[in-house]
């Protein structure tokens, strides 16, 4: 997911017959997200500054891996052009015994549970709060992450979700 710093959402406020005014520092600001969460309620999350590239993707999947060598890791991704490119591919066929890839038909987001993380973010994280500098803006999408990381609860919800059901059992 990408995110820029001006976005329009969320609601504003003010006197009947003024303008509301939003503040602003006037920089465009952008970041990227990439995540995965888990029908368990886990949730794992890599922000980055760069392009979505070979090299970002594979440095998040060895995190993933990492981090969860008890057990093996299906891996079911959209069908972005960064995981289908060759080396991803070479590099998830080698890495096999303890990760399995499935990917989504292609422009079917409402088959993805990861995309109900997205405007959460987007609108509490960014919509919400106007940051002076990019530092602020990552460390209030951090927060934002950290929040449904601590409560398991809520990334479940994201499987409910009538489309994305398969995942959850």
């Amino acid at each position: 997911m990408g995110w820029r710093s001006d976005p329009a959402a969320g609601r504003s406020f003010s006197p009947r017959g003024q303008t509301p005014v939003i503040w602003g520092t006037g920089q465009r600001l952008g970041g990227n997200l990439i995540s995965a969460i888990t029908n368990r309620g886990h949730l794992q999350f890599m922000v980055f500054q760069q392009r979505f590239t070979v090299a970002v993707f594979l440095k998040f999947l060895r995190r993933l891996l990492r981090q969860n060598r008890r057990r093996k890791i299906f891996l079911i991704l959209d069908a972005h052009p960064v995981p289908l490119a060759r080396g991803a591919l070479r590099w998830c066929q080698r890495h096999r015994p303890a990760l399995r890839v499935y990917f989504l038909p292609g422009y079917s987001p409402e088959l993805n549970p990861d995309e109900g993380l997205n405007p959460d973010v987007k609108t509490n994280a960014v919509g919400r709060i106007r940051p002076l500098n990019r530092e602020e803006m990552i460390g209030n999408v951090r927060a934002c992450l950290r929040s449904p990381q601590a409560h398991r609860s809520a990334v479940k919800r994201y499987f409910q979700e009538e489309h994305v059901r398969y995942a959850s059992v």
